[in-house]
């Protein structure tokens, strides 16, 4: 099957670097689009052909923002399947949609013979860092999931990202419009933007994070720092299969075509050893 992958980034190099160099590899280079929000924004390096379009920075609110991006990213998603494509992948630049190694397949080999009604969610994860145990910096040589091992098992980012049909996405694709979701068995959707406190430090503009009180003191942005260097850790294989029943089963009430992770309390999960062998 023809896939294609896009997104929209701002002022957001390091992963959107990473983003075209792991969708390129799994679904070829020539089906990757990339919208830059603002036409002074830097373009990711790339040796193979992607598709780049600069769009002028419009100042929004961050709820307005959301709706405008989406729309865009949404009529680009319906022009691609006009074209022939058979599947869009849609995530923000520092979101990777994975195929669990066990599997042995390619992202594309997955996607192709998955039965998709109108849309298929990854489960998601937010990766996190275990400050005790993991380097204070990336190496940018190597994958992101052989450096950091813990993650947020949430349903925030179990999201509607993979469609087959010219359906309407929500802000953020956490779901579309009018349709209701279902969870990919051995797909997992990696959010990789909280990864590394000393790059939301750099982002917040707070190079003293090492100081005592970081937690509070960066607040939201540094949360899932805060809950895998904290918690305490699940083996993830043990969790998986029981999150996507789940998820499954519970919805919000204010959106019923969305998931919800019915515990009060965060879970904490450490991947799986083979989960380090995939570079994102």
């Amino acid at each position: 099957m023809k896939i294609a992958a896009i997104t929209m980034a701002r002022n957001d190099l390091f992963f959107l670097t990473r983003w075209v160099n792991y969708y390129g590899t799994e679904i070829g280079y020539d089906n990757i689009y990339v919208l830059l929000d603002g036409e002074d924004q830097e373009e990711p390096l790339s040796e193979f052909p992607i598709y780049v379009r600069k769009l002028p920075h419009r100042i929004l609110s961050r709820a307005k923002g959301d709706k405008y991006r989406i729309g865009v990213l949404t009529k680009l998603a319906h022009e691609l399947l006009d074209k022939g494509y058979d599947r869009v992948i849609g995530t923000d630049a520092d979101e990777f949609i994975i195929v669990d190694p066990k599997l042995n397949i390619s992202l594309k080999e997955y996607l192709s013979q998955a039965d998709i009604k109108s849309s298929i969610s990854p489960l998601g994860l937010d990766l996190g860092q275990r400050t005790q145990e993991e380097p204070d910096k990336l190496d940018p040589l190597q994958s992101l999931l052989a450096q950091r091992r813990y993650a947020v098992l949430t349903s925030r980012y179990t999201k509607a990202s993979i469609i087959a049909k010219p359906v309407t996405w929500g802000s953020g694709y956490h779901r579309v419009k009018g349709h209701n979701f279902h969870i990919a068995t051995d797909l997992y959707l990696i959010h990789t933007g909280y990864c590394d406190l000393d790059m939301i430090a750099k982002r917040a503009g707070d190079n003293s994070r090492i100081d005592a009180g970081w937690e509070a003191h960066l607040g939201r942005r540094a949360r899932t720092v805060a809950l895998t260097t904290h918690g305490d850790p699940i083996d993830g294989d043990k969790m998986f299969a029981k999150a996507r029943k789940l998820q499954t089963i519970f919805r919000p009430i204010y959106a019923i075509n969305k998931p919800l992770m019915p515990y009060h309390k965060p879970i904490i999960v450490r991947l799986p050893e083979r989960f380090s062998a995939i570079h994102i």
